[in-house]
């Protein structure tokens, strides 16, 4: 399984971007999905996750709220629409998944990952 993240960039603090993360080479639509995010220097952090059937989604609590994470199976597809970004969002984000199709909130739950796209918020 490879996955594709896109949809990084530079933008302002107050702004949004979405990102998208489109799977190859698997079942998609049995995976459970997730957006993780690490800045230098630090651990891989939890951001978002979703059930293979979108029934299910989990957030962090710095971006509850602000944050949606979805997919579509048809395109497999997962995406992280973000809202009122902050300076502090700024880092690599990933997108991984997971076999068991489970909205983990752990890195080491997750069998497949990308190879992530920067997101920088400027103040």
């Amino acid at each position: 399984v490879q996955l594709q993240a896109s949809g990084g960039g530079l933008v302002q603090a107050g702004g949004s971007l979405k990102l998208s993360c489109e799977a190859s080479g698997g079942t998609f639509e049995k995976y459970g999905m997730g957006w993780f995010r690490q800045v230098p220097g630090k651990e891989r952090m939890f951001v978002a996750s979703i059930s293979w059937s979108g029934g299910r989604t989990y957030y962090s609590d710095s971006v509850q709220g602000r944050f949606t994470i979805s997919r579509d199976n048809g395109k497999n597809t997962a995406y992280l629409q973000m809202n009122s970004l902050k300076p502090e969002d700024t880092a690599v984000y990933y997108c991984a998944a997971d076999r068991e199709g489970t909205p983990s909130m752990y890195v080491v739950e997750y069998d497949y990952w990308g190879l992530g796209t920067q997101v920088t918020v400027s103040s």
